[in-house]
């Protein structure tokens, strides 16, 4: 049994040993090459895809450059003749106003026959201030002038008797020169109070205050029992022949396009009526605080335009031949106003224009553009000079 179990044990052993032997040999070689080709296998594989996929994102990336263009909307603006105009607001006020006040030595007022709003004509009578001490004094000049009168007929009557006594020899050269002289010193007097009494009545005539033109009365402010004087400052004021005016204030840079006899149409604030008018005056000078100009427009009378009243007057600026563009498409910063045009090779490029009228369909290009541009209708804001876009243009 123990000889069996020997050799058993021996014969396993060995067999084990030979086993070992060939897996330590045999086995790593083979799992090398497989490992190898295994890697070389992905590389190739991994190298391929690399290649692939750099080729069509290279040709990707170069349709995306072109998919990003912003596409813009663009337009032709071509040249449009239009009238333009502008809107301006002003104070309402008589054309030509006349203050009227007192003129003499005045005094107590004793009627005032007329009334705010009323028509009134030349040498009209507006108020009349107590004469009564003044009439008084016109009497004792009108008997003055009588007094002379007679001392100047007794006077030419002593001369005539002496020239006839001159030839008797009864008075003498020197006698009829002193009464000659004695007459004209009469009729000098005559003339002296004549004149006196004139102005008395200048004088008087001066109490009552009148209207120096016809026109459309528009203060009062005097009352019967007032005492007024020179000093008493305006009593009335009168619109000339009623004639009405808008003092337009227009900006400096928009007075170049007006000129006298322009067109404009005035609305007051609170009314739906329009009233037809041209521009009469335009004023030298411009107020250096609000860089304004006031452009005066005439008015034909109308119970509805009241002087003092505000009121909205659109003043047509003349007929124009340039390219129109909305607002929408230019664009402003502190060097002034530009539009984005889009050139040949699809780049947008920033164009400096000077802007003119203002219509109801757009603002005029005066200078910067000929008309046969693309021009960024919107959005130009968003732009940047050189950057490529996708234009589609939009028919005017």
């Amino acid at each position: 049994m123990n000889y069996e179990s020997n050799f058993k044990s021996e014969t396993i052993d060995s067999i084990q040993s030979d086993y070992d032997l060939s897996g330590q040999t045999e086995h790593p070689s083979r799992l090398k090459w497989i490992i190898a080709a295994t890697v070389l296998i992905v590389a190739l594989l991994a190298a391929l895809y690399v290649f692939l996929t750099s080729g069509d994102a290279a040709r990707e990336g170069a349709g995306d450059d072109r998919s990003q263009a912003p596409s813009v909307t663009v337009i032709a603006p071509g040249r449009t003749e239009m009238t333009g105009s502008l809107v301006a607001t002003g104070t309402l006020a008589a054309r030509r106003e006349m203050p009227v006040g007192v003129v003499g030595e005045g005094g107590r007022v004793v009627s005032v026959p007329v009334e705010q709003g009323q028509w009134v004509k030349a040498g009209q009578v507006l108020a009349s201030i107590d004469r009564s001490v003044q009439s008084q004094q016109a009497r004792s000049a009108e008997a003055q002038i009588e007094v002379a009168t007679a001392d100047a007929d007794l006077a030419q009557a002593n001369l005539d008797r002496s020239l006839q006594l001159v030839e008797r020899g009864f008075v003498s050269k020197a006698q009829v020169d002193q009464l000659t002289a004695t007459r004209d010193a009469a009729r000098a007097r005559v003339a002296v109070t004549r004149a006196q009494y004139n102005e008395l009545l200048a004088r008087n005539a001066r109490l009552n205050i009148i209207a120096p033109a016809a026109g459309l009365l528009l203060e009062r402010n005097v009352e019967p029992g007032q005492t007024v004087s020179a000093g008493s400052g305006t009593l009335f004021r009168i619109a000339k022949g009623g004639e009405l005016e808008l003092n337009a204030q227009v900006g400096d840079s928009e007075l170049v396009r007006l000129s006298v006899g322009r067109p404009a149409k005035v609305q007051p604030v609170g009314s739906d009526d329009v009233f037809e008018g041209q521009i009469w005056q335009i004023e030298p000078f411009i107020d250096e605080r609000t860089r304004q100009g006031t452009v005066r427009i005439a008015l034909p009378y109308s119970p509805e335009l009241r002087p003092g009243g505000f009121a909205t007057a659109e003043i047509s600026s003349g007929v124009v031949n340039a390219p129109m563009l909305p607002e929408s498409a230019i664009l402003s910063d502190q060097e002034g106003s530009f539009v984005y045009i889009v050139d040949k090779d699809n780049k947008a490029r920033r164009r400096r224009v000077e802007t003119g009228l203002v219509t109801d369909i757009g603002i005029a290009i005066a200078s910067g553009l000929d008309g046969t541009e693309q021009v960024v209708l919107r959005a130009g804001g968003f732009l940047s000079d050189g950057e490529s876009v996708s234009p589609q243009l939009q028919q005017k």
